[in-house]
């Protein structure tokens, strides 16, 4: 597995696994620009920074750097860390590991200020004055919401939300963001019990899914194992001990194995490198749901194919594989052909060695397994010739899955709003197909009404049932993998309140619900206009005659209603007593 470290780390407790609380942050005057001037010596808390930095962009100018470190270092002078550290060795090491990464110097900038607009004097402005609106955009992307502002569940739902917003704009906000909680993670045994599960269970929930959906499974795995460690350390210790022994049988037995494929590959002419890899923790314990009894070295590896050409030859790479050692039936999946949601692309297959067991075998290009590890990091290094291209990366909107869920994320409220992104993050994504050919990614489990809100809103709320693979299907079908599904409408169908029962996608959910909000609002309005015409006639009032005239339209704007059918779905609901409505228009009647 491979681990970023940064140039230093906070020491994890040991004896003490819960220190006193430091004295709170306090909050810091701001001034002009904090550069440093020619005589003011070099922060040697940087230098590992800068290191890290220069080895990835050798012709580089840190000069950057160094002002943006002297800027968060002033700021957050005085403020510590639960460990007792001072707090600056968050944002730099925060910074470190994307440098390890190879990000450009934007991003380490933003890195390094990232906690001054939330926790210090700095502002927004003073940010975007000293270093660029590049920056500024990427340091308001993830700073957090004020809690006591908006109260401290809406405010974290929010967050989220202009986390995503800002990350549609920019994915560097979500690189950062990951990296910050990666850190976070490696500190945790000093944060109490209940915030460290917490902090664990929210990075399963829905920052581990955004390292998936973004392919940066360098940062996946450790983030995973990490969590892992938290919430269960008994299970992960036990894991723990159980894969290292394993390894120490896998050269052994998984040694043949991997002779055998490199003969056949060089038979087949195909330069390819053939490496045992480890998988990390987490893996290994979903994969055999904790029995770690008689765990054998194929249970806690792959066999990575590295092939030194093109994509055609990781075919002839497979079926030299399949020549080698006996495929298992139903175990191919081409990620070449159909690439994953994250732009991952590889093959991979099973075959059953010698001894009887089954190996999962993976097969890519080297400039496939940069971004099978790095995922979008690699583009945006590949581009880092220049900014123009940079920006253009990093803007991917165009992603599927981050376009599903700008699809819905503004239809749904503040309260919904972090289990509907739970839901779209899923892990596990399925491609279906429109009658065009045309790919429709959708969580596992989705429905055909799920896929029929994929195609469009409109044609999911006119939806009444669907051809799946040319054969009539209710819209409560689950589909499957390769599944070619098209959709049948008719102009005058309607959600009903169970579709809410097999709608899977937050995207498919918010629109019903908010299609059933008006509908019941629109009911609320005409029960409380007959009870508002009925109560007028016992007084010889006529509401027809009020509502022709505008007394109804100011009396509902005195009470701060829009329009008359808010207030009379306010009479409905109760929000507004009948009699003291009563009671205004008889005192407005001629």
């Amino acid at each position: 597995m491979t681990t970023i470290r940064p140039g230093f780390t906070e020491p994890q407790p040991h004896a003490q696994p819960h220190p006193p609380a430091p004295a709170p942050r306090r909050r810091l005057p701001t001034g002009l620009l904090l550069s440093r001037s020619p005589g003011e010596p070099v922060q040697p808390a940087a230098e590992p920074l800068i290191a890290a930095y220069k080895a990835t962009h050798p012709a580089a100018d840190p000069a950057e750097l160094r002002r943006a470190y002297a800027v968060a270092e002033r700021m957050h002078r005085g403020q510590m860390r639960k460990s007792g550290n001072p707090y600056i060795t968050h944002p730099l090491a925060v910074a470190t590991i994307l440098a390890e990464l190879g990000m450009d110097r934007t991003t380490l900038v933003a890195a390094l200020l990232h906690d001054t607009v939330e926790d210090t004097a700095y502002t927004l402005g003073e940010c975007r004055a000293d270093f660029g609106d590049d920056v500024a955009a990427l340091v308001d992307g993830v700073t957090k919401l004020d809690g006591d502002r908006w109260g401290k569940d809406r405010a974290e739902a929010e967050t989220f939300r202009k986390i995503v917003l800002a990350g549609a704009a920019d994915l560097r906000v979500l690189i950062i963001k990951l990296t910050d909680r990666l850190h976070n993670l490696r500190t945790l045994g000093f944060q109490p019990p209940h915030k460290r599960e917490k902090i664990a269970h929210r990075t399963l929930d829905l920052l581990i899914p955004f390292a998936d959906r973004l392919g940066i499974y360098v940062l996946k795995r450790e983030m995973d194992d990490l969590a892992f460690a938290t919430l269960d350390p008994d299970a992960h210790a036990a894991t723990e001990t159980a894969v290292r022994e394993a390894l120490t049988r896998a050269p052994l037995a998984l040694g043949p194995c991997a002779a055998l494929l490199r003969a056949c590959l060089a038979a087949q002419r195909v330069r390819a490198e053939v490496k045992i890899r480890p998988r990390h923790l987490w893996s290994v314990h979903k994969s055999l749901d904790g029995d770690l009894d008689g765990i054998r070295p194929s249970e806690v590896t792959r066999l990575l194919v590295l092939v030194d050409g093109t994509d055609q030859d990781c075919y002839i790479a497979l079926g030299a594989v399949h020549a080698a050692l006996h495929p298992f039936s139903g175990r191919v999946k081409d990620y070449i052909a159909l690439p994953r949601f994250n732009l991952y692309r590889s093959l991979h297959t099973v075959v059953i060695g010698p001894d009887g067991d089954l190996l999962d075998v993976i097969i890519r290009t080297r400039a496939m397994h940069e971004v099978a590890e790095y995922g979008v990091i690699a583009h945006i290094r590949q581009a880092d010739s220049g900014k123009a291209k940079v920006d253009a990366v990093a803007s991917r909107s165009d992603l599927p899955w981050l376009a599903r869920l700008l699809a819905w994320e503004a239809d749904v409220p503040s309260a919904g709003f972090l289990d509907s992104l739970r839901t779209d993050l899923a892990e596990g994504t399925i491609a279906v197909f429109t009658p065009e050919g045309v790919i429709m990614p959708l969580p596992q489990r989705s429905t055909a009404l799920d896929f029929a809100y994929a195609l469009d809103p409109e044609t999911g709320e006119h939806s009444i049932g669907a051809l799946v693979n040319g054969r009539l299907a209710p819209l409560s079908s689950e589909v499957k993998v390769g599944n070619v599904v098209e959709i049948l409408t008719a102009p005058d169908a309607a959600p009903t309140a169970d579709w809410l029962g097999f709608a899977r996608t937050a995207k498919a959910r918010a629109h019903i619900q908010r299609y059933l909000d008006g509908t019941r609002d629109d009911e609320d309005a005409r029960d409380g206009r007959a009870a508002v015409s009925a109560a007028l006639a016992e007084h010889d009032l006529d509401l027809l005659a009020a509502e022709a005239g505008g007394e109804c339209l100011s009396i509902a704007r005195d009470l701060g209603y829009p329009d008359v059918e808010s207030l009379y779905g306010a009479v409905t609901t109760g929000a507004v007593p009948l009699t003291e409505l009563i009671t205004r228009f008889r005192r407005t009647a001629p």
